[in-house]
């Protein structure tokens, strides 16, 4: 379905800067953070910053790179859909920000636990244990940004159905946004229940890079006049 109340250019950028948040992500949270972390062992922890420091300082601009292009994306979204509903618009972009905030403090932690750990000797048990608890508080502040994440995609659900996108992209994001509302308690509840806790990401998973590739296939269907016609109207 094509909605006449997104314009193409700012669905093009939107779609883009969604897609690389997922590129970013990727490498630095679920490559790099595993090679560097032994959640069992700080001194293997000390270890791999102090053997692998620049693979470490990788994950730290990794992780600043997410900050930078959430904020981006979220601010982008509120430029997309802010005709649709200003409110839900502005709900999107305001916990999109407040993810982009988790983000920084957890690059902070990487870089203090690094600091940590080229200050310290390879025995040192105290630093290893200061890198040691900066990384466990830097996933922690992943884990609980998933309730803002997942209140994020409830806005952008409603959104999604508000203008015209496939409804079923719109139900499937809103229930992502509560799985991943529920994933944030279940993990800390019921920390043995990780099956469940991987079920409830599924349709976020799903609804996210759905709307990726639907705002692309929008922004790359719609005839080329109506790029024009934003330009005009974004430069009065």
């Amino acid at each position: 379905m094509n909605s006449p109340t997104l314009h193409p250019r700012t669905a093009r950028t939107t779609g883009l800067l969604y897609l690389m948040l997922a590129v970013v992500a990727v490498p630095g949270f679920l490559i790099i953070r595993p090679m560097l972390f032994d959640p069992d062992n700080p001194a293997s922890t000390l270890a791999n910053l102090i053997e692998n420091e620049t693979l470490a300082r990788l994950g730290i601009g990794l992780e600043l790179a997410l900050v930078a292009v959430q904020a981006l994306v979220a601010l982008w979204f509120y430029r997309l859909f802010q005709r649709v509903d200003s409110f839900a618009a502005g709900s999107l972009a305001t916990f999109g920000l407040f993810n982009a905030v988790a983000f920084l403090a957890s690059a902070a932690c990487l870089g203090g636990a690094l600091d940590i750990a080229l200050a310290s000797a390879s025995a040192d048990a105290a630093g290893a244990a200061g890198a040691q608890l900066l990384y466990i508080l830097g996933g922690n502040f992943w884990g609980v940004s998933a309730l803002f994440f997942g209140l994020w995609l409830i806005p952008m659900g409603f959104l999604a159905l508000r203008s015209g996108m496939p409804r079923a992209l719109g139900w499937i994001l809103v229930a992502g946004g509560i799985g991943y509302i529920l994933n944030g308690f279940v993990a800390y509840l019921a920390p043995a229940a990780d099956s469940v806790t991987a079920l409830l990401v599924i349709p976020a998973t799903v609804g996210e890079f759905w709307m990726i590739g639907w705002l692309l296939w929008h922004s790359f269907r719609t005839h080329p006049v109506a790029d024009r016609h934003e330009s005009a109207a974004t430069s009065r």
